[in-house]
């Protein structure tokens, strides 16, 4: 009976080691989300602050659920649509809370809607405060 069981044993460690292994490696989504959030690039889904001058033009233009183009210069200072985002609120005097909607967004893009502009800041810390 001795041997059966070292025969059993052997057998389910000759079978247990064909066992098929797969390596583990962290996903490229993950090491590109992280390299993004480095370059401060936004994308769908990601809360941004945009400054805007406060004035009644803006306000009377630009208003929570609108849907604005984002845009970039290009090398030949010509304004390329780069993205769109969707206006949450303003915060105080001078900023507005939106939500990225489409494309990838970076510091000093511009939001606009008619003759209405809206800078697009590197950090959302000034849209932290409670919006008005």
């Amino acid at each position: 009976m001795n041997k059966t069981k070292e025969l059993l044993l052997s057998l389910a460690l000759i079978l247990g080691a064909a066992a098929p292994v797969h390596a583990v490696s962290w996903s490229p989504a993950v090491a590109e989300h992280e390299e993004k959030i480095a370059k401060g690039i936004k994308s769908a889904g990601d809360i941004i602050c945009l400054f805007q001058s406060g004035t009644s033009d803006i306000r009377e233009k630009v208003h929570a659920g609108d849907i604005i183009v984002v845009y970039r210069e290009d090398e030949d200072q010509q304004a390329q649509p780069v993205g769109k985002i969707k206006v949450l609120s303003y915060v105080g005097a001078d900023y507005l809370k939106a939500e990225v909607i489409e494309g990838e967004l970076i510091a000093d893009d511009i939001a606009k809607k008619e003759n209405a502009a809206s800078l697009v800041l590197s950090s959302d810390d000034r849209c932290k405060e409670e919006s008005h």
